[in-house]
């Protein structure tokens, strides 16, 4: 195994609460939700349209990510302007949609995702609460690890890698979620965490099974409680959350991990909440769709069109 490709350091996670051991207080909260390969490339075109209309969220005093959106954190908090990196996805080789087989994508990755959230699906409708889902996914990711020949997380380390413009963590405050297979409770990283910045990106996109950090185990973010988890923003002052997936939850919403049950919680602490969600015309690019690499660059330019079109609502709430 290439050693500068993975890291074998013991990893100690920021314990997961409303904010981090590091004091990272500020005004203003970017929360960028999960959504696959799509989910990336609508939320780099929202803030490549909301830029180029003369509105930089980019400088946030806190980015949150999660899953595909921890990925999209690191993209948008690099040197890259909004610009460069709505570039770089629409002139990015893109497989034809139509195929059945190979490493690029096409049906065959969105068979697999289609599957794979059918199976997480039985386990949440079997689970009696949120900590209970966790800890049934994680067993579950663990057994898919059990089985492997242990190479599966040192090739997604790879993949991850390469899609980040850095392997440094951002100066600025980032925090990426996640979750431990082992017990599972929920992790969120930061640059004090001591671990490496494309492991804990790699840690937050993890599905099947479990992504190996050491002698750690962890599954995806986005089961820490929402594909967005924006109840991080806690106490900051303004919070604008793109969420690819429109804000639902496959969980019963009585447990209130969706979107909707944390702006309430922002709000009743003084935020200002803004949201920002694929529209209509959009929708078909995400759900089992949203693992298929050929509709980035559809995606990437409906997310520039809404953010062109809604950074003068928006200009008033984050300046």
């Amino acid at each position: 195994m290439n050693t500068s490709f993975f890291s074998t350091r013991h990893v100690t996670p920021t314990a997961d609460r409303a904010r981090p051991d590091e004091d990272h207080s500020g005004d203003r909260a970017l929360v960028l939700g999960g959504g696959g390969a799509t989910g990336n490339a609508w939320s780099i075109g929202v803030i490549a349209g909301l830029f180029e209309a003369g509105l930089d969220v980019t400088q946030a005093d806190l980015v949150i990510g999660t899953s595909a959106g921890s990925t999209t954190a690191v993209q948008v908090t690099s040197t890259a302007t909004p610009t460069e990196l709505l570039a770089g996805t629409l002139t990015a080789p893109s497989p034809q949609r139509t195929s059945l087989a190979g490493p690029d994508g096409g049906r065959a990755r969105v068979g697999q995702a289609a599957a794979t959230m059918d199976s997480t699906a039985a386990i949440i409708a079997a689970a009696a609460d949120p900590a209970d889902m966790r800890r049934r996914l994680g067993e579950a990711a663990l057994e898919l690890d059990a089985t492997s020949d242990g190479s599966g997380s040192a090739r997604w380390r790879a993949v991850v890698a390469a899609r980040l413009p850095s392997q440094e963590w951002p100066e600025r405050a980032v925090l990426i979620t996640a979750v431990d297979a082992s017990t599972g409770e929920p992790v969120v990283f930061d640059r004090s965490s001591g671990i490496a910045l494309a492991d804990a990106v790699a840690a937050s996109c993890s599905s099947g099974p479990a992504y190996r950090v050491g002698e750690r185990r962890f599954i995806d973010g986005g089961y820490r409680r929402s594909a967005e988890n924006a109840d991080l923003a806690v106490g900051y002052g303004r919070v604008l959350v793109l969420s690819p997936f429109g804000g639902r939850t496959r969980a019963p919403l009585d447990w209130g991990m969706q979107l909707a049950a944390q702006v309430e919680e922002l709000r009743a602490g003084g935020s200002e909440v803004e949201t920002i969600a694929p529209d209509s015309d959009s929708e078909h690019m995400f759900g089992a769709n949203a693992v298929d690499l050929s509709l980035r660059p559809a995606a990437a330019r409906a997310g520039r069109d809404q953010g062109i079109l809604l950074a003068e609502r928006l200009a008033d709430f984050w300046r």
